[in-house]
């Protein structure tokens, strides 16, 4: 990568370096450790919980983030996967009433540390796990993003990630699903 940026797959090997992130982030919005599209989070669900949940799904191979690096520092995510293993997406009511089928992946998440947003990272995460789809059989990739066009977003609405990265990686829009969500997609 341009940046000096590495991107591995989270895994036993790469958690400790994911776990650090996450904890020197307040458990990533509060405590979702990245689960918010795989389980309905909410008062039942501790960060504890997530926690325990997110490590039980690395170590069985049920989760998939691309893991961004400079050098042992993780310093982001992007995460993806199959839509019976992220099946909770945002705009859900609107998604569906156009929905003409599943795609083969999804592209859900994305997290960029504090003080480290604005270098790269989500670009360089996107890129990351579209290689790896690529190298699992690619296929059809559905993203939510935000809509950044003609105004200032706070970080915590780019958690579904920011439209120009999707489009620089070229995803197509495909449709709308909320005042400033997209569908957007693109074969791999």
């Amino acid at each position: 990568m341009d940046d000096g940026y590495v991107v591995r797959m989270l895994s036993e090997e790469t958690w400790p370096a994911f776990a650090e992130l996450v904890e020197a982030n307040n458990g990533v919005w509060g405590g979702c450790w990245c689960m918010g599209f795989h389980v309905k989070l909410g008062k039942d669900r501790t960060a504890a919980q997530n926690r325990a949940d997110k490590e039980q799904r690395v170590r069985a191979g049920t989760t998939h983030n691309a893991l961004v690096f400079d050098g042992d520092r993780c310093l982001g995510w992007c995460q993806f996967g199959a839509p019976d293993e992220v099946p909770l997406i945002k705009s859900r009511r609107l998604y569906d009433k156009e929905l003409v089928a599943l795609p083969d992946w999804r592209i859900t998440c994305f997290f960029t540390g504090k003080g480290l947003r604005g270098r790269g990272v989500a670009d360089a995460a996107l890129g990351g796990a579209l290689a790896e789809i690529a190298r699992n059989g690619g296929g059809v990739v559905e993203g939510y993003p935000e809509e950044t066009d003609d105004r200032k977003v706070s970080g915590s609405f780019l958690h579904t990630g920011p439209m120009p990265a999707f489009e620089r990686a070229g995803f197509t829009r495909t449709r709308q699903i909320s005042p400033h969500r997209w569908v957007v997609t693109l074969t791999v």
